[in-house]
């Protein structure tokens, strides 16, 4: 007898209730086995950041009040505030150099708080906030104070007081004026100043970072580890009236979440220098050239282990990060490990590109039996050993969300391109136990910040466990899964609506952050920007008679100018026109995300590649997505649509080559009040 469709649906998705349940019980068995092991799990996330929830404080006794640590923000904190207090110091450690197989001894600009791990301190501690908060950030600049940099920079452009800062948090939806998301303001050395950011309640829940954004002094900060994961997790279910959080339908049965792996990509870009303050470099012979193949650290002329630092933008170029033989980091790690994955088991990877110049193609592939350890992997083994250990077919990765923005549609991909700046979610089932190359794959030269093609490198493995074997369709597996989970989570009336999207075609319209930006509501003629960089006739300071050549980095023809900025009016949507007249560039704008309508190839009769199928590799499938930060290909146009909604104030837009952006690659952006006559006005007289 034929089963009927809705029967045969109820079996698969009780099938998966029971093998779901049967994987939790040795997670919690797992978890209850001591914090102890837990600890030393060498996939570990960044430390979490010492959170103070004035809410919690309501509920402890006197006793307990008086054993808690004094509040380190400016005020009592209300029921629905955190505190988390950052500090800013110079920092000594080792960073595990492949290159030599050694620890290299470092001197690096970091964030602290309480509980910073001392042996992974070039991660910064990861914060965990929720809609509807306000985050109050004391943040301590104890760098040493710059004599020189008192004394007034003559240009802007050229990178300049390294031990001044400030704090954005990159991709919240909060205002960007006085002490909230403002990116215009300097910290001092030995300044304290407290940011403020009231995150609204329906702020959307995704994966955001934070990091350092001084103009001058960002690249630099950040290449020494200064960056973090942020966190906004969300409990709003889907209604008829309103989309939900997509961590309302990420869990197993008993209410445990699904397994979530931070996973924050840095390149730490430290160098050591000889005694006439030259990069140390190592270099080999290759058709009558020398070609250098590493930055090495050594010795001093006193013996002594050389100290790396970022300390100047020469260590910043096109080709730098592949010429310095660095690996990229995993949470502050160098080829770690992610252990306790099991078959079968759905996972959500908070992918974080927290790199200043190097794009990464993340991949996954099953790893041979009796693989050579990789522990100690050299760069000039890497090829040779993914060719003959990453043997098995590419995993495919379910991407839920961008930017932290969920997607209307999952997008399935096996290669998975992030530029800097980027944060991709995603789902990922490893079919069967054994281990799996977790690699950043081979990168063509439009997908690559350094605009040529990149070679492959091992980031880490990851090490599975037994549990349910999946051997047929992966994605009918995670629809059916899915499925199982709307069941368990959602309303009844919802949870058919949400298994009918999944159905019929992976969709996820129930927990869309943003409504679609119709052409209806856009305002004419829209906005225009493009990247550029142009080589012009500067004087000579040795020759003033004399012209030499100074390289510009611009926005609309123009280096950054702090006084200059490009005007939107509050409450309209327009389509902006992006496009690169010199290479290739991340663009990102702060405050309000955008929309992806569509990314024309001008070079093959304006090919719309953002549809689903188109093969680029940078656009495929992004038609429709919410992003606030987006590759840029010469010779591609891309159009993108936003509103201007709920905040005033002026922030930036810019590069997100950081380097590229504390050399000009910037420009202002202010939005004013409607003035009623069609125009705007800035709020005040």
């Amino acid at each position: 007898m034929k089963a009927d469709g809705a029967f045969v649906a109820r079996r698969d998705a009780a099938r998966v209730l029971q093998s779901m349940a049967r994987r939790a019980l040795p997670a919690l068995l797992f978890a209850a086995a001591g914090a102890a092991a837990a600890a030393e799990r060498i996939d570990a996330p960044p430390v979490a950041a010492q959170i103070r929830r004035g809410a919690d404080l309501v509920r402890k006794t006197t006793a307990e009040l008086a054993a808690t640590p004094a509040n380190p923000c400016q005020r009592p904190l209300g029921s629905r505030e955190v505190c988390i207090p950052l500090d800013i110091e110079f920092t000594d450690s080792t960073i595990f150099n492949p290159a030599t197989g050694q620890d290299d001894h470092v001197h690096l600009r970091s964030y602290r708080s309480p509980g910073t791990d001392p042996k992974v301190p070039f991660v910064a501690p990861l914060i965990e906030v929720q809609p509807g908060e306000t985050v109050r950030i004391p943040l301590h600049n104890k760098l040493p104070a710059e004599p020189d940099c008192a004394k007034g920079v003559p240009n802007i452009n050229v990178p300049h007081c390294f031990n001044s800062t400030n704090l954005h948090s990159h991709g919240l939806w909060v205002s960007p004026a006085g002490n909230s998301d403002n990116v215009l303001i300097a910290l001092l050395p030995n300044v304290k100043f407290e940011y403020e950011y009231n995150i609204p309640p329906d702020h959307p829940s995704g994966t955001f970072w934070y990091h350092p954004h001084m103009h001058g002094s960002t690249a630099l900060q950040v290449a020494s580890g200064m960056a973090g994961t942020l966190i906004v997790r969300g409990s709003r279910k889907p209604t008829d009236n309103q989309t939900g959080d997509i961590d309302t339908l990420l869990f197993e049965p008993g209410g445990v979440r699904v397994t979530e792996r931070v996973v924050q990509l840095q390149q730490v870009q430290y160098a050591c220098r000889d005694k006439d303050g030259n990069i140390k470099k190592k270099t080999v012979r290759r058709d009558g050239k020398d070609v250098v193949v590493a930055w090495i650290c050594d010795k001093d002329d006193e013996g002594k282990p050389d100290v790396g630092k970022v300390d100047k933008y020469d260590q910043f170029g096109q080709t730098t990060w592949t010429e310095s033989g660095r690996y990229t980091s995993v949470n502050g790690r160098v080829l770690p490990t992610f252990a306790n994955a099991r078959a079968g088991a759905l996972e959500r990877w908070r992918v974080v590109h927290a790199g200043v110049r190097n794009s990464v193609n993340l991949q996954f592939r099953k790893m041979k039996r009796g693989a050579k350890a990789f522990d100690r992997l050299k760069v000039a083994e890497q090829q040779s050993w993914i060719d003959a250990n990453c043997t098995g077919e590419l995993l495919p990765q379910w991407e839920i969300a961008s930017d932290g923005l969920t997607h209307s549609r999952i997008i399935r991909k096996t290669a998975n391109v992030l530029q800097p700046g980027y944060r991709s979610d995603v789902l990922v089932v490893f079919p069967e136990p054994g281990d799996y190359c977790v690699i950043d794959g081979d990168a063509k030269a439009d997908d690559s910040v350094s605009w040529t093609a990149e070679s492959r490198q091992l980031l880490g493995k990851v090490a599975v466990g037994a549990g349910s074997d999946v051997t047929g369709d992966v994605e009918q597996y995670l629809v059916t899964t899915l499925s199982a989970m709307a069941d368990a989570t959602q309303d009844p009336a919802m949870a058919g609506r949400i298994k009918d999207g999944i159905a019929g075609g992976l969709r996820l319209d129930a927990f869309v952050p943003h409504p679609d930006v119709d052409e209806s509501e856009l305002t004419p003629p829209g906005q225009t920007m493009q990247f550029s960089i142009v080589s012009v006739d500067v004087p000579d300071p040795a020759a003033p008679d004399k012209k030499t050549k100074r390289t510009e980095f611009r926005v609309d023809e123009h280096a950054y100018d702090p006084k200059a900025s490009r005007t939107l009016v509050l409450g309209r949507s327009e389509e902006w026109k992006l496009t690169s007249a010199t290479g290739d560039h991340p663009f990102h704008i702060h405050v309000n995300p955008f929309q992806i309508d569509r990314i024309l190839d001008t070079k093959n009769g304006n090919r719309d590649v953002s549809v689903p199928g188109s093969g680029d590799s940078s656009y495929d499938g992004l038609k429709g997505a919410w992003k606030d930060t987006l590759w840029i290909k010469q010779g591609f146009d891309v159009y993108v649509r936003t509103r201007y909604e709920r905040y005033i104030g002026e922030y930036v837009l810019h590069c997100h080559i950081l380097d590229h952006e504390d050399q000009g690659m910037m420009q202002n952006v202010k939005v004013v009040l409607p003035d009623g006559k069609g125009g705007g006005v800035y709020g005040h007289h």
